[in-house]
């Protein structure tokens, strides 16, 4: 056991140590916290690009579909007429294949159309969507400063000597308060109180 003298001492280091260890983990929390962030958001950002990637891709897979269906398509339409060259009808039934093919051709190409538009959409969707969840990844960190650490560790010391400062007191050090009492011992004298024993 440590002499009274030293209680306020001891007190005090002891509030400031815990005080400042308190600091210390904070500090060693947000930095896990912004590690975590960093490697969560990078993540992120790959999850995204993987998706554009996956977008971009079946729309080129589309793309390149509905082109060898309009290749196929203009030569059936060429064989077909081809083959009309011996009917007498040849002109009016090259005209109508030719009618027909223009008409798929264009269906085939709003179908593209549309696709594109499809894939510019999914795109933006994409993008907000991982931005919603960047902003939810990175929350602000309750970063403690060292000014507001010092602070504590003062304010820790001071509340740890407070205390010391008490207990000598009722360890008999000679402290200004009446421990028997809980007043000042010259209002003590002063009006006469004692302890009733």
């Amino acid at each position: 056991m440590c002499s009274p003298a030293a209680l306020p001492i001891a007190s005090a280091v002891i509030g400031g140590l815990s005080t400042g260890l308190q600091f210390m983990g904070q500090r060693q929390q947000a930095r896990q916290q912004a590690q975590y962030q960093a490697q969560a958001a990078a993540a992120e950002r790959q999850r995204f690009q993987q998706e554009q990637t996956s977008l971009r891709m079946r729309q080129a897979q589309e793309q390149e579909a509905v082109g060898r269906e309009l290749e196929q398509l203009s030569l059936r339409t060429r064989q077909a007429i081809s083959r009309t060259k011996e009917n007498p009808y040849a002109e009016a039934l090259a005209n109508d294949y030719l009618r027909q093919e223009g008409a798929v051709r264009a269906s085939l190409l709003r179908q593209q159309e549309l696709g594109g538009i499809a894939t510019g959409l999914g795109l933006e969707q994409a993008g907000f969507a991982t931005q919603q969840r960047q902003i939810g990844i990175n929350q602000p960190i309750d970063r403690p400063s060292f000014l507001s650490g010092a602070l504590g560790v003062a304010s820790g010391a001071l509340g740890g000597a407070r205390t010391g400062l008490t207990l000598k007191g009722m360890m008999g050090g000679g402290s200004s308060v009446d421990t028997s009492l809980n007043i000042p011992k010259d209002l003590a004298a002063q009006y006469g109180y004692q302890k009733i024993r």
